[in-house]
């Protein structure tokens, strides 16, 4: 199944063909015996995507520009997403039932951007902070700490690593990924213990960590660029994305276990039943990439790295279905699933959407 998403963002001056989409063909049957819809961002190439099922059948990936687009956060009514300099708040404005012209059954309005400065937000959750109504928490991987929207300020710190001297924008570790226990931060990602700015980039193939943020002791280490932490089950899950595996972890004993092998670039981890969903993207010719296993893996298995998706039995540790993008998209960066809906659309920050949508609290 193959098909092209449309310039639907605002603003291009010229049109340009979208990026290409192809998935295995059980993919939309998944999908809707499932019953999710999915949210992904690319920084890369400034989007974010919506991918759901069509009423009549196929798929329908849908596209908003978001300038390098990362973090990533939804209950299927709001949804949170970063920006290179600004944390951006959609909410749906359809009633129960109620649905767009494509069929959509949810429609992301976009209604609060926090200008936060470029900060590197990653992983974002949404849990208690201390003033009473759920926030926004998110990785702050410029200043290496987790961190809060602030009323006043660029953002409010929350917590640092302990191997963290001081809180200053230099990338040190680069702290990335975030695992919440419901509402409450729970562990993090780094690709390093390093204190000195820029000093993770020499740790990238085996400096990663895990820490639990309660403690602050070091769950997990020896680890490859790990990213997308996630609590599931009862299990610690993460994507080792420089070795390219997914597993988890023990935490008593520390070790790594592998579920699956990768062929790309993993980022990105959401689940839903006995599956784990994984964003995949095209490793950099750049040095941030350079030098990892994963390259030495995928030659070992005469692949080349994909951008796209995969979905993983978490028994069997099989792919049991995938997504992949051609094109202009070569990177992905997170992965978020919308329970209960077949497909969603998100209004564009101009045009004649966003102007001439106006309603009234009642």
């Amino acid at each position: 199944m193959a098909s092209t998403i449309p310039e639907t963002a605002a603003s291009a001056p010229a049109k340009k063909p979208g990026p290409a989409v192809a998935s295995s063909p059980g993919f939309y049957d998944w999908l809707a015996e499932q019953d999710v819809s999915l949210a992904l961002t690319t920084y890369q190439a400034g989007r974010l995507l919506l991918i759901g099922r069509k009423p009549g059948g196929g798929l329908r990936a849908h596209e908003r520009r978001l300038e390098h687009c990362q973090g990533l956060w939804t209950d299927g009514q709001a949804l949170w997403a970063s920006s290179k300099a600004i944390l951006w708040r959609f909410e749906n404005d359809l009633a129960e039932g109620a649905m767009t012209a494509r069929g959509a059954t949810r429609r992301f309005v976009p209604r609060e951007g926090r200008v936060t400065g470029e900060i590197d937000i990653h992983d974002i959750g949404m849990g208690d902070v201390g003033e009473g109504a759920a926030r926004p928490i998110f990785i702050n991987a410029a200043f290496n700490c987790l961190a809060t929207i602030s009323d006043h300020s660029s953002f409010r710190a929350l917590w640092r690593p302990p191997f963290i001297s001081a809180l200053v924008g230099e990338d040190r570790c680069h702290l990335n990924g975030l695992a919440m226990d419901e509402d409450r931060p729970a562990f993090v990602t780094a690709v390093s213990r390093s204190d000195v700015a820029d000093g993770w980039r020499e740790r990238r193939r085996d400096g990663g960590v895990i820490v639990d943020m309660a403690s602050g002791e070091i769950v997990a280490s020896g680890l490859s660029m790990p990213h997308s932490p996630r609590l599931h089950d009862g299990r610690l899950w993460l994507l080792n994305s420089g070795t390219g595996e997914f597993g988890w972890v023990d935490q008593a004993s520390g070790r790594f276990e592998p579920v699956a092998f990768c062929p790309g670039y993993a980022r990105g981890l959401a689940f839903v039943g006995p599956y784990a969903v994984i964003g995949l993207s095209r490793p950099r010719s750049d040095a941030t990439f350079h030098g990892l296993e994963l390259q030495d893996r995928l030659e070992a298995k005469d692949a080349l790295p994909r951008c796209g998706l995969i979905v993983v039995d978490l028994e069997t540790g099989r792919v049991v279905e995938w997504l992949r993008f051609e094109g202009i998209i070569e990177e992905l960066y997170d992965v978020a699933l919308l329970a209960g809906v077949a497909q969603a659309e998100a209004v564009g920050f101009v045009g004649e959407d966003i102007r001439r949508l106006v309603t009234v609290e009642a």
